[in-house]
Order: C-alpha cells, then structure tokens, then sequence
C-alpha cells in the first residue's frame, strides 16, 4: 500500500519531505507493526489457552482458593492503566523523536564527511551526534524513571514467589478452618504460577504494542497524502503546444516561487530558461509534467488544461531529465528502456549513441547487461548520459532537461546538443540553461527574476 501510495503522490509532494523520515516509514515503522500482525496472535493464543483451562479446573477444585489466586493478577492488571496515562505517552512519543535524531545526525554526518573533513568541520559534526545523544539520554532517563516503578510493582505482583506466599496463605487458612482438603492446595500450588501468563506476555508486548500503534499513525499519514486529481473523462491533447496562462505557484502561503507566467512554447522549438538561482527555473519547468498544479492559472498542452489529461497519457507525452540522476539497480538496457520497456536492443543502442554513452557502456564489464550498483558504478556525468538516452528513447513529444548536463564535459555536452537538434523536429524542448552554448542554440530564451518573467 505505501509503495502503491508513494506512487500516486505529487512527485513535487517529496521534495518538501526528508528521504529519512520516509525511509523510516517504509522500513523501521513497517517492521515495527510485523511482529504485533506476525507473532502477537499466536504469542496471546498460546499465553490465554493454558491458564484459562488451569483456571477452569481450579474452579472445580475451589472456588474460593481460585479467587485468592487471583489476586497477584488483579493487582498486575491494576496497574496497567498507569502506563497509558498521557504523560507516559508523551514520553514515548519524545523516546520515538530523540531516536530520529540520532539517526539523521549519523546519516548526514556519513553522507557529508568529506566536505566536513575537507572543511575542518569534523569536531563540529561530531558535537552534533553528541547533542543528539545526549538528549536521547536524558530522555530516556525520565521515561525509564516514569515507568521503573510502574513495572517493578507489576514485576512484583507477578513473580512465582508471591504468587506461592498468597496461594500457601489463603490454603493455610482454608485448611486450618476444615474449608478445604489439604490434597486440593497441591493444584494450585503448581498451576497458579500459571495463571499469572496472560499478564505477562501483555506487559512485556505492551511497549511492542504502543510502538506499533505510533507506527501505525505515521504510516496512514503518509496513506492520507492526496494524489494529484485524475479527471472523470480524459481528454487527449491535440499536438504538442505548450501554454502557461498567468500561472501562479507558492510552496507556502508566504511566498510565490511563480508569478503571472505567460509563456508559449511551440513545437519544433528549443527554449532556455536562465536566470539567478531562485528565480524559479526549476519549479517552473517541473509545472510541465505536472509534478504540481498551479496555485492559479493553467498549464495547457494541445490546447487541453494538465488537469483534464490522464496521468498515463501526460507521460507519454512529457519526458524530463533531472539533474539529480537516480539509476536503478538493474541492468543499463533496463535502465534506458524504463519507460519503454518492450524496445529492441538495436533501439536502445541508438539512445545510448545519440547520448554519447554507448562506448563507455561497451567498456563495462557485461556491457548493456552490466547490473548498475552491483558490477559497476558510473560518474555523475556518465549517469547524466544514461538518463539522457532514456528520455530520447522514450521519445516523448514534450521534452524538459532540468540542467540535465550540469556534470557532462564540454565534449558530452557537445554530442548531447547534436542529438537535441537531431532529434528536435516538432518536439517542444525546454532547457534550463548555465551555459552561454546552450542558450546560444536556443530558439527563445526566457529570463526569470524572483518568479516573473523580466525577459
């Protein structure tokens, strides 16, 4: 469900999320539901199923005596709603943060040692994780000291030797008053211990099961994130003509990225979008596949608004590069075939030529069957080819390359322009542009400034 779900979300819905938090969903909160679905039923069935026979025939035997068995239980289950109280919650709840920390503290500090070790920042980073511990400590200082007593009274009231201290007291005074056999103290000597299971295994599945619940939570939030709308009855564009009609677009109520877009992009045309960092290049171009909607406005491509179209349908027609690469770790022809995955080799081949990938594929251990992150890994430029290749295969009407030759060599990026205008013909490419090449081949070249259009 969560992989379906993630699936369906805006694409611009992840950018404003952190890869940790979600990788915790997906992993730490999926298993810590497992062993409550997996083990608990058996566990419980296995805890009740015994003692409740025990306690059956412990009735027949007397059912005074049964009660006064009973009573460590009683004592036990007493004490469980002082574990619930919202305090104790809370506690939990900061444990579960604390724990985050940590995590977040490591994954940043491993992921950025060399810019910290580079930049003489390694005392600094380290304090962070310390910070991090340190707070976790304390933490769980106040909610082990919270809960010591809370269980070291049910530990107590459970533990065989007050259970036999009550059992041996209310049979001696049975049996001194004539009110019971003193055979009959023999079975609740060796079953009463019993009884006390069912307690047990709930305190110590207790926290597993608090743990889960949170677990729960976190993961049917990430369930009720809304997908972008699919209209009731899609329309299919007609041609390939891009319009933004005073599109406006805010991450926050704060601050529009975008405003008052009005920008027409022709088939068979090259466009450029350049301007200071900020600008809103990015956010503009990712309006295209609709990885958002426009807080006001229209996006439209052949005439019929993003929203009218069907997903399936918007992605045959839109292929984007990214400048940040993600391969797949599958084989090269998988990995350039992704959005066709029925192409021929010849087809493939073709991309990865056009993309001026096709020699270092060659020179790969297993060639186009080379698993990527198993028997090899490529450069950021390298990478940046095989995306490339994978868009040109796709052979999308609409193509948009978000600085989708930022790491290639002026060569590559040579070779990639030729392949642009190879392939161009009535295509609608847009580009955002650093380089004064690429801005050079450009058929219009549109200027953003703090959102708006200035040229």
């Amino acid at each position: 469900q969560l992989a379906a779900s993630l699936g369906r979300v805006p694409i611009g819905w992840f950018s404003r999320r952190r890869t940790g938090e979600l990788a915790k969903v997906v992993g730490e909160d999926v298993s810590a539901v497992h062993p409550f679905i997996a083990h608990a039923p058996g566990e419980l069935v296995a805890a009740f199923v015994v003692p409740l026979v025990s306690l059956i025939y412990l009735f027949t035997v007397d059912w005074r005596l049964t009660l006064i068995t009973l009573i460590p239980v009683v004592m036990a289950i007493a004490l469980v709603p002082l574990l619930m109280l919202p305090a104790r919650t809370r506690e939990q709840e900061a444990y579960d943060a604390a724990m985050g920390r940590i995590a977040s503290s490591v994954v940043e500090f491993v992921q950025g040692i060399s810019v910290v070790k580079a930049f003489g920042g390694g005392e600094r980073a380290h304090r962070t994780f310390l910070t991090a511990a340190d707070d976790f400590v304390s933490i769980f200082s106040r909610w082990v000291r919270g809960m010591s007593v809370i269980a070291a009274g049910m530990q107590l009231a459970l533990s065989p030797p007050f259970v036999l201290l009550v059992v041996l007291v209310g049979g001696t005074a049975l049996i001194t008053s004539g009110g019971l056999a003193p055979a009959d103290l023999l079975p609740f000597l060796l079953l009463g211990l019993g009884l006390t299971a069912p307690v047990a295994a709930l305190g110590h599945g207790f926290d597993d099961l608090q743990a889960a619940g949170r677990a729960v939570g976190r993961i049917k939030d990430v369930l009720a994130v809304r997908p972008l709308p699919e209209p009731a009855h899609p329309r299919p564009p007609q041609g390939h003509r891009v319009e933004l009609r005073d599109v406006r677009f805010a991450y926050d109520a704060d601050h529009e990225a975008l405003r008052g877009i009005d920008l027409v992009l022709e088939p068979g045309t090259v466009t450029a979008v350049v301007g200071p960092s900020g600008s809103g290049k990015s956010t503009l171009v990712q309006l295209l596949p609709r990885f958002f909607d426009p807080t006001h406005g229209s996006v439209l491509l052949g005439g019929v608004d993003l929203r009218e179209i069907g997903s399936r349908e918007l992605h045959r027609q839109v292929s984007f590069v990214f400048q940040d690469v993600r391969l797949l770790r599958v084989s090269v022809a998988d990995n350039i075939a992704l959005a066709v995955p029925r192409a021929s080799r010849d087809d493939v081949i073709r991309a990865a030529r056009l993309a001026d990938i096709h020699d270092r594929i060659l020179q790969l251990p297993r060639g186009y069957d080379t698993v990527l992150g198993e028997e090899t890994k490529l450069s950021g430029g390298e990478a940046q080819r095989i995306s490339i290749a994978r868009a040109l295969l796709a052979d999308a009407p609409v193509l948009v390359l978000d600085e989708a030759t930022s790491f290639a060599d002026p060569q590559t990026e040579q070779a990639v322009r030729r392949a642009l205008a190879t392939l161009s013909g009535d295509r609608t490419i847009v580009v955002i542009a650093h380089r004064l090449e690429t801005v050079a081949d450009a058929d219009t070249v549109v200027v953003l400034e703090d959102g708006a259009i200035v040229e």
